[in-house]
């Protein structure tokens, strides 16, 4: 076993794990704490068999937050402005992630993409008969 003697304190700052996993804690709307600050839900991250960082999940809805804002990011412009194939694509993705599975799922990206509850459902179930569901 070792000890704390045996390695020098780590910078968390520069650390390399930190380095390669902000981008996703980041895209996910997590958020990174010292190991010690960790509480039971939180994801522990060791590196060489120390605890490096602790990664506080978002809550789900949080995360729907944080999707939405990535993919306007990522389209240049507010999900509203996207024209009707966009925006039925726009869906498809979200609910491979699951998006549908939250609370009030449908109603935020509805609102997000500045079409109804209903619209939303239409391109669901367009995209499920296409799929022969």
């Amino acid at each position: 076993m070792t000890t704390s003697a045996d390695h020098p304190p780590l910078d968390p700052v520069d650390h390399p794990l930190i380095a390669a996993v902000k981008p996703l804690v980041d895209a996910m709307g997590a958020e990174l704490l010292g190991p010690e600050q960790a509480q039971t839900d939180d994801v522990v991250l060791s590196w060489e068999g120390r605890d490096v960082v602790a990664v506080r999940l978002p809550q789900l809805s949080d995360s729907l937050d944080h999707i939405l804002a990535a993919m306007e990011r990522r389209h240049g412009m507010p999900l509203a402005d996207l024209d009707r194939r966009t925006k039925q694509s726009v869906v498809r993705t979200l609910e491979a992630r699951g998006a549908f599975s939250v609370r009030h799922g449908v109603e935020t990206v509805a609102g997000a993409l500045g079409v109804s509850r209903f619209t939303v459902y239409n391109y669901l179930n367009r995209e499920n008969a296409a799929k022969g569901e």
